[in-house]
């Protein structure tokens, strides 16, 4: 009887291994899916942020484009106005070059007098 006594503790001892691995392998396959419910958790919620991020960014691109069309509808009424200082700024060139005619010719009649008067005719 003897015999049987450390065939039975071996036996016992490998069942109570077999149950330990078991156990051991279960608590880890429930980390490891408790940890992948964690993960998704948290790209759930991350995922959530950003597209409370892009849609204040969509409300932010609305914005502008109406403020930009309203710009556009602005600067067409200016047209006309850069239109009639485009013509000014051509006068002005015009004039400037007429008033350089007219200083030269002013600087030829100024030397003709004042050689009449340095020399004057006998």
């Amino acid at each position: 009887m003897a015999d049987k006594e450390p065939e039975v503790q071996d036996d016992l001892a490998e069942s109570l291994n077999d149950l330990f691995t078991s156990l051991s392998s279960m608590v880890k396959s429930e980390l490891q899916v408790s940890g992948t419910n964690n993960v998704l958790e948290l790209l759930e919620k991350m995922n959530l942020r950003v597209a409370q991020e892009y849609k204040g960014f969509g409300d932010v691109a609305s914005g502008l484009s109406v403020f930009v069309e309203q710009l556009k509808n602005k600067s067409g009424n200016f047209d006309e106005y850069v239109q009639q200082i485009d013509a000014i700024e051509q006068q002005v060139t015009e004039f400037e070059a007429v008033i350089s005619v007219l200083d030269r010719y002013v600087s030829l009649l100024e030397s003709k007098v004042q050689s009449v008067y340095q020399h004057p005719p006998p």
